[in-house]
């Protein structure tokens, strides 16, 4: 199997790190320091810009507020109830948030919340499968990345400016 990996430059909030496969998207990483490990673990992986071309397209497309979904493979691989919970995630639209509770709910299991809360942990593929979009239940902007949240904030007010923008358009 073919894989490499290439870094996409974002304005809004850094370098985000891209590694994907003849398979398709494998993982995203939104930090650096996530990035730089990943690179230590997995030194066979070797820079490949043509592989990654369409993903850092699509990111750009996202990026200038041109792009609301995304549309290319991903072999996402986990347990059935991170995979249920990362499907569940992809249908949080663009722009929105739901909580943490309600995430837990929309899979039939209410009382889930901790679970679903690890699974968002573990996505492998975030801003893809939008966990940023996840909220504590009063509101509060928790839960992302240890204590990344102006990250999520960031994400967030970039989907809202975009969404705003689009309804204007219409």
């Amino acid at each position: 199997m073919k894989i490499g990996y290439d870094i996409y430059e974002s304005h809004l909030i850094g370098p985000i790190g891209i590694v994907v496969s003849d398979r398709g998207l494998e993982r995203i990483m939104l930090f650096e320091e996530e990035f730089a490990d990943y690179l230590k673990q997995n030194p066979f992986h070797k820079k490949d810009e043509r592989l990654c071309q369409s993903i850092k397209k699509q990111l750009d497309e996202y990026f200038r507020g041109e792009r609301m979904y995304f549309d290319f493979k991903m072999p996402i691989e986990g347990t059935s109830f991170r995979k249920q919970v990362w499907q569940s995630l992809s249908q949080i639209p663009y722009g929105t948030t739901i909580s943490y509770s309600e995430l837990a709910t929309s899979i039939g299991n209410p009382k889930a919340i901790r679970a679903v809360g690890g699974a968002n942990r573990a996505n492998p593929i975030p801003l893809i499968i939008p966990c940023h979009r996840v909220i504590g239940k009063n509101g509060a902007m928790v839960g992302f990345a240890g204590n990344k949240i102006d990250t999520k904030i960031k994400l967030l007010e970039h989907e809202q400016l975009h969404l705003v923008g689009e309804s204007r358009k219409k």
